[in-house]
């Protein structure tokens, strides 16, 4: 009878939660690979013209889209390291014995906490109007300038702004990382006469594995899939030279009402991302120690 109750429990709350996962997610994915195949403008009134892998092929050749590509991969590689060495950072700093390490993690974690398109023109602000004064009133215009008319500095000014953003959370997953390690490991080392140095390389960075397997999937995957900075930061300019992927798709979705190749670049989109943070999490893991 017990058995019973249980499984009705466990389908009171799977089911409901399954029918929203599969209306939701599952369902809209399927039909999006089927919009894929075909030319339509995205009006329900006008004809869905089946025109196989041409999507596919042409957007191959769309300059402006491997553009993005390249893009996001610059700011995916820069943000990944970025992110994570300063989460990393934070976190050995707020776990050392300081009387400010409480209310050094609440200041740390609250950029998180805010909205990715407030966030963004937050910066715009900072980035256009406060540097371009600073540099009017100290004449530093090589650093003090509007970052975001300038392409490189534009795409740095989008790096800074999302490691500002997740820095905070990836440090919350290093602490409890770093919590999980013994204080007797550590104390033998340093019985031992292992300096810092040695204690971070050999007993805390192979124990943080599984710490480092959270933060650079979070990482990766949200670089890749970043939008709402995008658009509220730069919308892509310099002569897009900060579109990133998921902008790309959003502009020849509902910019150009091609929706056939938007969905075509969309699951193009999704493979890529799906098949570098799974590589990453197969490699990272494999790295994993027990102790």
């Amino acid at each position: 009878m017990s058995k019973k109750k249980d499984k009705a429990w466990f389908a009171l709350f799977t089911v409901p939660l399954l029918f929203v996962f599969t209306t939701v997610v599952i369902i809209p994915f399927i039909i999006g690979i089927v919009y894929s195949f075909v030319k339509w403008d995205g009006i329900p009134a006008n004809p869905k013209v089946f025109v196989g892998f041409n999507n596919y092929v042409q957007l191959f050749q769309d300059d402006r889209f491997l553009a993005s590509a390249w893009n996001t991969v610059e700011f995916t590689v820069i943000a990944l390291i970025a992110v994570n060495l300063l989460g990393l950072i934070l976190s050995l700093f707020v776990t050392s014995k300081l009387k400010v390490s409480n209310a050094a993690r609440t200041m740390f974690f609250m950029p998180n906490l805010i909205g990715g398109l407030i966030l963004g023109y937050i910066w715009q602000f900072i980035f256009t109007d406060a540097l371009s004064y600073i540099g009017d009133k100290t004449g530093l215009h090589s650093i003090f300038f509007n970052w975001l008319l300038n392409p490189q500095a534009a795409l740095m000014a989008m790096v800074i702004v999302f490691t500002w953003q997740m820095a905070g959370y990836t440090m919350i997953i290093y602490i409890a990382g770093i919590q999980g390690i013994p204080d007797e490991m550590m104390e033998a080392a340093k019985v031992d006469g292992a300096n810092l140095w040695h204690r971070l390389t050999k007993i805390v960075f192979p124990l943080l594995m599984p710490s480092f397997t959270i933060c650079l999937f979070l990482t990766l995957s949200g670089a890749f899939k970043i939008f709402d900075v995008n658009l509220s930061l730069t919308k892509g300019g310099p002569n897009n030279a900060t579109e990133m992927f998921a902008m790309n798709i959003y502009n020849e979705i509902f910019g150009y009402s091609h929706y056939g190749l938007g969905q075509a670049k969309a699951i193009v989109f999704f493979l890529v991302v799906a098949a570098i943070t799974l590589t990453q999490v197969i490699i990272t893991k494999k790295r994993e120690v027990q102790m």
